[in-house]
C-alpha cells in the first residue's frame, strides 16, 4: 500500500478538527495522520487507490493547504 506524505498548514488541534471530516470522506477515518510536532506539520496518508490531488483537494476544501513531499523511493 502506497503512503503519501504532505507538508500541510494543519497547525492545531482545531485545524485537525475542522480538516477531519473531509480528510475522512476522502481517505478513511483510520488512513491518514498529521504530526503537529513536525514544523512541517507533515500529513501522512495510506493512500488507497487515491492520487496526491484527491488529497490535496480535501485538504483545500476544508481551507488549508498541503503540498506532496517528494520521495526518493
Amino acid at each position: 500500500m502506497e503512503t503519501l506524505k504532505f507538508n500541510s498548514t494543519i497547525k492545531c488541534t482545531g485545524c485537525l478538527a475542522k480538516v477531519t471530516p473531509f480528510l475522512d470522506e476522502v481517505a478513511g477515518a483510520d488512513n491518514w495522520e498529521v504530526d503537529l510536532k513536525n514544523p512541517n506539520k507533515v500529513l501522512t496518508v495510506k493512500a488507497n487507490g487515491l492520487t496526491a490531488d484527491q488529497i490535496t483537494k480535501a485538504v483545500k476544501d476544508a481551507g488549508y493547504a498541503a503540498e506532496q513531499l517528494k520521495t526518493n523511493a
